[in-house]
């Protein structure tokens, strides 16, 4: 059995197809799978990437001293800013996925 139909048996068994490989002229090229994007609006991102930076930020705050002695604090900066930027960019995207939502109106059982 070559590679090439143990590709297309497994791509059989799948309910996502599987990137195929063919030969052109003397290179391989590979073919990307047609795959559906997914419809985020990024506000579970964003949420998710705020709230490390808030553990990080509390985690840290206990070795303030230490830090300000190793000329560190600025870890401590770093972790502040990345709140704040995060809950701008809920903001921005929980607006965004809004302006969406009124643009392209879908029924009720779709959301």
């Amino acid at each position: 059995m070559d590679e090439g139909s143990a590709q297309e048996g497994a791509a059989r068994d799948r309910k996502t197809p599987l990137p195929t490989v063919r030969k052109l002229r003397h290179r391989l090229v590979l073919r990307q799978a047609p795959v559906e994007p997914l419809d985020v609006d990024g506000v579970r991102t964003i949420t998710v990437g705020t709230v490390l930076w808030a553990i990080a930020f509390v985690g840290l705050l206990p070795f303030a001293d230490r830090l300000g002695e190793a000329d560190a604090r600025w870890w401590l900066w770093t972790c502040a800013t990345g709140v704040v930027l995060g809950l701008l960019g809920i903001a921005y995207c929980v607006h965004r996925r809004s302006r969406l939502r009124r643009s392209n109106p879908q029924p009720a059982g779709n959301r």
